[in-house]
């Protein structure tokens, strides 16, 4: 009999990791008895490139990789660019210039790495709301860079994503968020979204997750139809509902929630197993 599902889309934080950062046993086998048995499994993430668990991917023989929220598709661990749609960079430096008028951090990715310019890494300290692992993570993954958008013009670099954190109130509001809100809405060309605590995310328009799925599935000849995505945030709802089985984590916003198709165990709880046991293993 045919299998039903081919492939399986996994989004990273809040998805395949646990709040901890780190892939469960239980994930890492089932993953693993599946991928023996047929199944190919593709990271889709909004981290770039240089973010990836690479160590990770190679002991789960994880090939494929949907980073900066669909923006480039690399074939791991040869770090083949198999597909790439960037912001221009004379418009997107210029937008840049404008949000870093405001007291947030940012982080730009370029060509698979992360930058971050200097005047950011205080505000990124500083923000108690976001997890001490996620912390961590984005601060040993940024090249700081003094002037960072002068960099990218003498380079005449194209970029895939940027992504924005904001410092909180006491109840854990978001600040300055409506404010660069109105700045990106003034650019028509660019898609901006949350990826997770309160944060902005924003790519070339036209740019999702879906997309990079859509690319890989033509890639490997496996019709969309036969592929499961799973994922915890706005940033996964394309995917979610271009796959042919969409799932939402338990600990995904309700909006989320409502337009998956099923909704698994947490990533606390061993939701990618849960997952692959269900629709994978015993179909």
């Amino acid at each position: 009999m045919e299998k039903q599902f081919l492939l399986v889309a996994l989004d990273l934080d809040g998805t395949l990791f646990n709040s901890k950062s780190s892939i469960s046993d239980e994930n890492k086998k089932a993953i693993k008895t599946a991928a023996a048995a047929g199944t190919i499994f593709v990271i889709a993430t909004g981290r770039p490139y240089n973010g990836l668990p690479l160590e990770a991917m190679k002991e789960l023989g994880i090939q494929y990789a949907i980073t900066t929220n669909g923006a480039a598709v690399y074939k791991v661990p040869e770090r083949e660019c198999l597909f790439e749609c960037c912001m221009p960079w004379e418009e997107a430096t210029t937008l840049v210039d404008k949000l870093l008028t405001l007291p947030i951090h940012l982080d730009l990715f370029v060509n698979g790495c992360a930058y971050t310019p200097d005047i950011c890494k205080k505000a990124i300290e500083s923000m108690n709301q976001l997890p001490k692992e996620l912390k961590e993570y984005i601060l040993s993954t940024r090249t700081m860079v003094p002037n960072l958008t002068d960099k990218i013009r003498q380079q005449k670099q194209d970029i895939q994503k940027v992504t924005l954190n904001f410092p909180a109130d006491e109840n854990g509001v978001p600040l300055y968020r409506n404010q660069a809100m109105n700045i990106l809405n003034t650019y028509p060309d660019i898609y901006y979204l949350s990826g997770g605590y309160g944060n902005l995310e924003f790519t070339k328009k036209g740019i999702s997750k879906a997309k990079g799925l859509s690319f890989l599935c033509d890639y490997l000849n496996i019709p969309i139809e036969q592929t499961i995505a799973c994922g915890d945030s706005e940033n996964d709802l394309d995917i979610i509902k271009a796959a042919g089985l969409g799932i939402a984590m338990s600990n995904a916003p309700e909006h989320v929630k409502e337009q998956a198709t099923d909704i698994a165990p947490s990533n606390d709880d061993n939701g990618v197993a849960a997952i692959i046991e269900r629709w994978i293993l015993t179909t």
